[in-house]
């Protein structure tokens, strides 16, 4: 385990999913580089169902900051209405060397 997971309280993996006015308003671009900036890693990407979902990981302070940002913040066109977190979990490794988006 690296000396910043150990700092942190290790490493965490969440799943989300993000309601309301966030397609056609830059979101996932945004959250690219939110996530590029706090360092984690994971991916984004819009659904049939007009949400953005996605996964984050990283050290469980920077995880927790970015699920803030994906509940309060977004892109500055967006709406956020809710965001669910699921299969929140403690992980040993990052299963992504960066953030991207999915088609």
């Amino acid at each position: 385990m690296s000396a910043l997971a150990k700092a942190s309280g290790g490493l965490k993996s969440v799943d989300y999913e993000v309601f309301g006015r966030v397609q056609g308003v830059c979101f996932r671009m945004y959250t690219e580089d939110e996530a590029r900036k706090m360092g984690i890693v994971g991916w984004v990407k819009n659904t049939r169902q007009g949400t953005v979902t996605g996964q984050v990981q990283g050290p469980e302070d920077k995880v927790n900051a970015m699920k803030a940002w994906l509940s309060k913040v977004g892109s500055p066109s967006s709406r956020i209405d809710r965001t669910n977190f699921f299969n929140e979990k403690e992980i040993s490794k990052l299963d992504f060397s960066g953030f991207s988006t999915r088609y």
